[in-house]
């Protein structure tokens, strides 16, 4: 009986020393650590693409790449963790076409003629639409049979004069972009 005794007075003070216990603290989430991490560790295309080399030509600091490939063609898509827009893909497809189908066939309307990029490119800009505002597309023949497009897409409300300088940019950041080195 003495035994009985022990254990129930054991347990009535477990339970009381329970009973005393304090509330739970709710303590804050950890603060979101931010990591620099390169655009060309996402692979594919955007090993081509450098965020300091991008902000130097456009005036703009990115922070998050994607990369996909399809067939023969290779993309990246860079923009800021914070925002969707502005945006800036690059697009590298292999082909076998010649400067002279390049011209006829893969220029747009009222492009302008670029000089000093690839066998033969491109530049033009185009009107605000669909939810977005104007974009900027530098297009290249590059060497070794590649096809490169540099596409601009700004948010909407921005101003038309503000892409069509940006694109001299975009001209420059082209020809930094090696589309041999997929």
């Amino acid at each position: 009986m003495h035994g009985r005794s022990v254990v129930a007075g054991v347990a009535v003070l477990l339970a009381a020393g329970c009973a005393a216990e304090a509330e739970p603290v709710a303590v804050p989430p950890p603060a979101p650590v931010s990591i620099d991490v390169p655009a060309a560790s996402s692979g594919g295309a955007c090993r081509l693409l450098d965020f300091a080399v991008i902000e130097e030509h456009a005036q703009v600091r990115f922070d998050v790449a994607a990369a996909s490939a399809r067939g023969d063609s290779h993309t990246c898509v860079v923009r800021s963790g914070t925002a969707s827009l502005p945006e800036l893909t690059l697009t590298v497809t292999e082909t076998s076409i010649d400067a002279t189908t390049f011209t006829e066939d893969v220029v747009p309307a009222k492009a302008t003629k670029v000089t000093g990029l690839g066998q033969k490119a491109y530049r033009r800009t185009g009107a605000a639409a669909g939810g977005h505002g104007p974009v900027a597309e530098v297009g290249w023949l590059a060497g070794g049979g590649r096809l490169a497009t540099l596409h601009w897409t700004s948010p909407k409300g921005t101003d038309r004069g503000a892409v069509d300088d940006l694109v001299t940019g975009l001209v420059e950041l082209a020809k930094k972009v090696d589309t041999g080195a997929l």
